[in-house]
């Protein structure tokens, strides 16, 4: 039998039936998805494209945090996004010893225009949803309907959902695979790795030497996508990548999958790539830390945080803790500004902040450099939010760890969000800050009205 929300497995508490994926579904039907506007509306020629993959994939497709700045030309051409866009949110709630007590998983799409609530079973697993890998092309010109199955068998499922591509949120992927190879001996997080790709990407960039550890923690905090390549090679050059693919299948994560990336560089970041909002927030549980038995996965493996060490578990938190670009889900970045709306009310690293109180990324005088004291946010502040972010011109997504801060109402849940919705769309209220907000506000509203729910309940 299969629920919306659900009870855990047997050795945790009793399930909480608060009715979070109703409010999730009405919460993601009122934001109205489909009113955003689209820089570049599609047109007849878009169905002579590659049906595979973007255009120029390592620039369209691949995930990228920083925007580009929309050109005014493009920015009076937008029109109304011509369809309801591809959306996957999902809330887990946790109880105190980090388990899984109950989800709301949501999708929208041209077919499920008001959203539709995924049921999962008892281990908040679900085999309802047909996903099928992202193809800008085809959601263009073919209703959103994609044409290549993520997991197998699931011809007959009663939903049909083409999964939004993650952007660069992918790189949880890949940092639970660095830490795998930690956990085993095979590098330690202090060893020198050459980067030499031998192959030109204007994704990866040339060739670099940096300590794992400093590679992670500029794929995870910047989102640096060079020091990402970097990681992917190194997992290539250790033959990890299949090992890591098969970890996902073992454990009841099927739908995450980082595939046919290019061992030369560590690029080619297109469609084989694949997260769902469920099964992303089932991995951030495990890196989060469960006692006992997390669930039970297909194969009837008891799946537990012991997939990684606790030092490993503790050094990813700590980098998805002081992630630089809080601009999706939460927007503490944006401290002070009329636009875009205020997400949830997050505390953000403070190496960010510099000594006139304002936030810059990666040192980044365009993109990362805010023009307001974020102070009175951060004295607002009532969560951490250890998460990571994407973007690129066709998927934003934000996924993390969401807990309170001492004194302020208990919340304890991890939130995924994936859409197409990258910085192709702008909202018709849209304002020209600095640096530019390429990304509709409403995600900032998910955010924020979902962890005020979650306070409440």
């Amino acid at each position: 039998m299969l629920l919306a929300t659900v009870a855990q497995p047997a050795q945790a508490a009793e399930p909480d039936t608060s009715g979070v994926a109703r409010k999730l579904q009405k919460t993601m039907a009122a934001l109205k998805f489909g009113e955003v506007l689209d820089t570049e509306p599609p047109t007849s020629t878009m169905a002579t494209k590659s049906a595979s993959v973007d255009v120029d994939p390592e620039k369209k497709l691949a995930g990228r945090d920083r925007a580009p700045r929309l050109k005014a030309a493009a920015t009076a051409a937008a029109t109304q996004i011509h369809q309801q866009p591809n959306v996957d949110v999902t809330v887990l709630e946790l109880d105190g010893k980090g388990r899984p007590v109950s989800s709301g998983t949501v999708v929208t799409s041209p077919t499920y225009k008001n959203g539709v609530i995924v049921p999962v079973d008892r281990n908040f697993h679900t085999t309802a949803v047909r996903y099928r890998h992202w193809d800008t092309t085809l959601w263009n010109t073919d209703n959103g309907q994609g044409d290549t199955d993520v997991v197998p068998g699931r011809e007959n499922a009663p939903i049909d959902f083409m999964s939004p591509y993650p952007a660069s949120t992918l790189k949880l992927l890949v940092g639970f695979g660095v830490l795998q190879l930690v956990d085993k001996g095979t590098i330690t997080l202090d060893d020198t790795y050459a980067y030499q790709p031998t192959q030109a990407s204007s994704l990866c960039g040339d060739a670099t030497t940096d300590t794992v550890r400093n590679y992670f923690d500029r794929m995870i905090t910047v989102s640096d996508n060079g020091s990402t390549c970097a990681l992917i090679k190194l997992l290539n050059d250790k033959g990890a990548i299949d090992g890591l693919n098969q970890t996902f299948q073992d454990i009841g994560l099927e739908t995450l999958q980082l595939k046919d990336t290019n061992p030369a560089n560590g690029g080619n970041w297109t469609s084989g790539i694949n997260m769902s909002s469920l099964d992303t927030a089932k991995l951030l549980a495990l890196v989060n830390g469960v006692s006992g038995t997390a669930w039970t996965a297909p194969n009837g493996k008891a799946v537990t945080s012991d997939v990684l060490s606790r030092s490993s578990r503790e050094f990813f938190l700590k980098e998805l803790g002081e992630q630089g670009w809080n601009n999706v889900l939460s927007t503490t970045n944006y401290c002070g500004y009329t636009y875009p709306a205020a997400g949830m009310p997050q505390r953000i690293a403070q190496r960010w902040i510099g000594p006139d109180g304002t936030v810059t990324v990666n040192d980044d005088p365009t993109d990362g450099k805010y023009l307001y004291p974020v102070q009175p946010c951060q004295d607002a502040a009532q969560v951490t939010f250890a998460h990571k972010t994407g973007l690129s011109e066709n998927a934003v997504s934000d996924a993390g760890i969401v807990k309170s801060l001492p004194g302020k109402p208990n919340r304890h849940y991890i939130i995924a969000a994936f859409s197409n919705l990258g910085y192709r769309y702008i909202d018709p209220n849209r304002q020209d800050v600095q640096p530019s907000v390429n990304r509709t506000e409403k995600f900032a509203l998910l955010g924020r009205t979902m962890d005020a729910y979650e306070a409440a309940h």
